[in-house]
């Protein structure tokens, strides 16, 4: 895929407004981010920047924080401890929590969603409606819905599944999982994500950030130059 640093850079130069860094295998690994690659980062792009993966601690948000990020994702260990939202809230500030759902359509749920762990590996009890309601009375400053049926797909993002979010819960919502085209982005926005996270189509070159913004403007959506 290349060099994660390198990379940002190049969206960054693109346009990004936001950069996220998730180690999707940190939490598996039971290591911590990789600290040096975050510094990295955050002396080559100049605009927020969110990081996430073995976060389990208010000691780890303050080292991520020292080191450059500006924002930090918690999953799992927030599903195992929620008080740790809490916690960090506390501290830092709910516009330093970005709470990161990986989600699944399931039966078991009342809303027809449930909420993974582990990069999707694990299905756990909680509906993922309930969970991010949870989440933002104790203080999540935004919601990342990813959505592991449609990640990878390249079909689109799981509209429904946005939709939902955007009613329960009155922080910035960002949808990801599915963008594999131009034509992919602006339902999201109107289904009412306040903002929309692709990787693969970026990381292969397929489209530039330019590209999107190009499009979501055609259609309409507001977009930063």
């Amino acid at each position: 895929m290349g060099d994660p640093v390198e990379l940002a850079k190049l969206y960054f130069d693109q346009g990004a407004d936001e950069i996220t860094f998730l180690d999707v295998t940190a939490t598996v690994d039971e290591r911590a981010t990789t600290y040096d690659v975050v510094r990295r980062t955050a002396e080559q792009v100049f605009i927020p920047l969110t990081v996430g993966g073995g976060v389990r601690s208010t000691e780890d948000v303050a080292r991520l924080l020292s080191v450059g990020a500006d924002k930090i994702g918690v999953n799992s260990a927030a599903i195992a401890r929620p008080a740790l939202i809490d916690e960090i809230a506390d501290r830092f500030g709910a516009q330093v929590i970005v709470l990161s759902l990986d989600v699944k359509r399931a039966a078991s749920t009342p809303s027809g969603f449930v909420v993974t762990t582990h990069g999707g590996r694990t299905e756990t009890t909680l509906d993922a409606l309930d969970w991010a309601r949870e989440a933002v009375e104790r203080g999540a400053g935004e919601l990342l819905v990813n959505s592991i049926d449609a990640d990878g797909t390249k079909q689109g993002f799981d509209l429904e599944l946005v939709r939902l979010m955007r009613e329960v819960a009155a922080v910035p919502v960002i949808a990801s999982g599915g963008a594999g085209a131009l034509e992919h982005f602006a339902p999201a926005i109107e289904a009412g994500a306040d903002a929309v996270l692709a990787a693969s189509v970026f990381h292969s070159g397929q489209l530039t950030v330019g590209q999107v913004k190009d499009a979501m403007a055609a259609e309409g959506i507001e977009v930063r130059r």
